[in-house]
């Protein structure tokens, strides 16, 4: 029989977490998109393919709602089923760049609730449901290189995925103590070709300093493509020694 795959992921409808999504779907995972909003030509891609899709339209910026809803749904399933399920917290935001004297508090509060309070809350209904299934069970956090090395204008994207880094660490002890315990890792992807570049060369030069690094690895061609990223990212998920080290890069050797 052919292994059976569960996938939970956020941030499913642009940029490397929609590629990822159509990826996940051509290996036959059984995937759950939680995203702003559905997508019907990955429904019509699911179809085709013959995989199971669902997906749930939550605004993480209010993320208490979306981890109910995943607690509850898991619980419903069977325990048995699956031989590996799988959360992907992708979903995050760049918010309005620029010194933190200027920031507006919703911006702040948002960026840092998409960011980092979601993840955390997702986590933890993820691993409540399904400490007592038989497959593996792994989280997969999508970081990021400012969240280790700090950048002026970006201090909100910095908070959050420096957060998410040590929540990792943190995750990645208690669950070394359990039987089954879930396998927890904090991933950066590399630079990659999305809106958030876009809006960091776009962004005034005064409110953002460093853009010019960022025009120019768009003009030396640097940027993975979403689909490159993606594929990478899933390559590293599907690793033997994933979990090893709950902070990594792409990069990092086999």
């Amino acid at each position: 029989m052919s292994a059976t795959h569960l996938t939970l992921l956020t941030g499913a409808s642009r940029g490397m977490g929609r590629a990822m999504a159509e990826q996940l779907l051509d290996a036959g995972h059984t995937l759950v998109c939680i995203s702003r909003k559905t997508d019907d030509a990955l429904a019509a891609k699911a179809k085709q393919s013959g995989a199971t899709l669902l997906q749930w339209s939550f605004d993480l910026a209010a993320p208490e709602a979306a981890a109910e809803r995943v607690g509850a749904w898991l619980k419903e399933q069977d325990a048995q089923t699956f031989d590996s399920v799988t959360l992907i917290n992708n979903a995050g935001t760049v918010g309005r760049l620029g010194p933190l004297e200027k920031a507006e508090a919703t911006d702040l509060v948002q960026s840092l609730r998409i960011g980092l309070e979601a993840p955390l809350l997702l986590t933890a209904a993820f691993l409540r449901a399904t400490a007592d299934w038989r497959g593996v069970r792994k989280v997969l956090n999508i970081s990021s290189g400012l969240g280790r090395n700090s950048m002026a204008s970006q201090a909100p994207y910095c908070a959050a995925k420096a957060g998410m880094d040590h929540f990792s660490r943190a995750v990645a002890l208690e669950e070394a103590l359990r039987p089954n315990g879930a396998k927890i890792v904090s991933l950066a992807p590399g630079v990659i070709d999305t809106d958030m570049q876009i809006a960091m060369r776009g962004t005034d030069a005064a409110l953002f300093p460093d853009r010019g690094r960022f025009e120019k690895l768009k003009a030396d061609g640097l940027l993975d493509s979403p689909a490159t990223a993606a594929g990478k990212v899933l390559a590293y998920l599907a690793r033997a020694d994933f979990g090893a080290k709950p902070t990594a890069d792409v990069r990092d050797p086999a």
